[in-house]
């Protein structure tokens, strides 16, 4: 390996920073552009981020300066960026997934995807440690604290974080699927399982299959679904289910169907309530980009929303992005898409900011203050975020006031998780 003195270690950071910022601003720019007069006034190329043959050594330099506990030094010479590392990505990715704040500065989180051998973590603060290497699952409910920890085909109900275990589920038609989502109601009596092989309805007495439904009875009919998506209302009162293969249906607490929302786009990906409930959103997508579309809350009880048809029962939120995760704030959503940004939108689709981080966002989960939002990738990078606290560099992309504390690289084949 080259060996690098002082003076070459000087520019390396000063090219690193000034071909940065250069970038930044040059996508800032052509950005901001593109939003106020159109994509097709644009003349320009776009910027390119120059900075690969740098990622060696910087990465290099990253792993020596955790080991020596001298990262915060590190951060201040070498402002963190996605474009430069992508060959390591593309080598030692895994997806960070299933993002649950528990209190303070700590959150739980998994690496893996339901198809892939997961392992549980937990952060506190920027520390973490690895939890029961079984677990294979973990949700949380949309009110009271439940959480719901899925190990050896059992789910396990808990009051808070560690608290007493007030339910327990053994699985059996579920029993060894893939677990893609998890989701406990308020009082830990029932649960929903997203899986590839159909969206459950858990409670003591039964696993009730509710989406997809053999409705037509066809005798080659299979459950098997891609783009698997559901929500609960933050009431409990209503499900939302849906795939890439059937539209967005509406189910009552009991998995009964009470109305149907067609996509305006190619394939239902993606739904949420509002914190107060006052509005569904469900996304379709179509490669990477998207529709979403908002309904109000009392219009859900037996709404028929017919594909790609504009309609009185729903406005539009944003026809760009196709969403992947998202978390709902007092007053905005803000939503990760499958090009590595996350954005605030309100309930109208006004716009409220942007920033962007890098590759598919795949988790999401932000403190009860609104203040600190951790945000997983498909790169195997998990980003703590401080909102409106002000750029902490001149290396950001995006119109959002916010701090990145800290990113992890939760990468595989490695002998730890790196800071930077």
């Amino acid at each position: 390996m080259k060996k690098f003195s002082k003076e070459n270690n000087h520019d390396i950071q000063e090219e690193w920073n000034l071909r940065g910022e250069h970038y930044a601003k040059s996508i800032n720019e052509m950005i901001e552009f593109g939003e106020k007069n159109g994509w097709e006034n644009w003349k320009g190329e776009e910027p390119q981020d120059k900075r690969e043959h740098l990622a060696k050594e910087v990465i290099r330099q990253l792993k020596n300066a955790n080991i020596a506990k001298d990262i915060e030094q590190f951060r201040k010479k070498f402002p963190p960026a996605h474009a430069p590392i992508i060959t390591f990505l593309q080598k030692q990715s895994q997806s960070i997934e299933q993002l649950h704040y528990i209190d303070e500065q700590k959150i739980v989180f998994l690496t893996g995807t339901s198809y892939q051998k997961r392992q549980a973590y937990l952060l506190n603060n920027d520390q973490t440690s690895a939890l029961d290497p079984n677990i294979n699952a973990i949700g949380k409910s949309k009110r009271d604290n439940i959480f719901a920890i899925a190990s050896d085909n059992r789910i396990s109900i808990l009051k808070g974080w560690e608290g007493e275990v007030i339910n327990e589920f053994i699985l059996n038609e579920t029993a060894n699927l893939g677990i893609t989502e998890l989701i406990p109601f308020n009082d830990g009596r029932k649960l929903i399982i997203v899986t590839s092989e159909g969206i459950y309805l858990v409670s003591n007495k039964e696993e009730k299959l509710i989406h997809p439904l053999n409705e037509d009875n066809e005798e080659d009919w299979s459950s098997s679904i891609d783009m698997e998506n559901a929500t609960l209302s933050n009431d409990n009162r209503y499900i939302v289910a849906g795939d890439q293969s059937y539209g967005h249906i509406i189910l009552d607490s009991n998995g009964n169907k009470s109305g149907s929302i067609g996509p305006q786009s190619s394939y239902p990906h993606f739904c949420l309530f509002a914190k107060d409930d006052s509005q569904l959103i469900t996304n379709s997508c179509h490669f990477y980009n998207g529709v979403t579309i908002g309904i109000d809350y009392d219009k859900l009880n037996e709404v028929n929303i017919e594909e790609y048809t504009e309609s009185e029962d729903y406005k539009f939120i944003d026809k760009e992005m196709r969403v992947y995760v998202g978390v709902a704030t007092k007053n905005n959503y803000i939503l990760g898409d499958a090009y590595g940004n996350i954005r605030a939108l309100d309930k109208n689709g006004n716009k409220i900011w942007r920033h962007f981080l890098g590759s598919t966002i795949s988790g999401m989960t932000i403190s009860d203050d609104e203040q600190t939002l951790w945000v997983g990738s498909s790169s195997g990078i998990l980003h703590k975020i401080l909102l409106n606290k002000g750029h902490r560099d001149k290396h950001t992309i995006g119109n959002g006031e916010h701090y990145e504390e800290f990113r992890l690289l939760i990468w595989k084949n490695e002998p730890q998780i790196w800071k930077w």
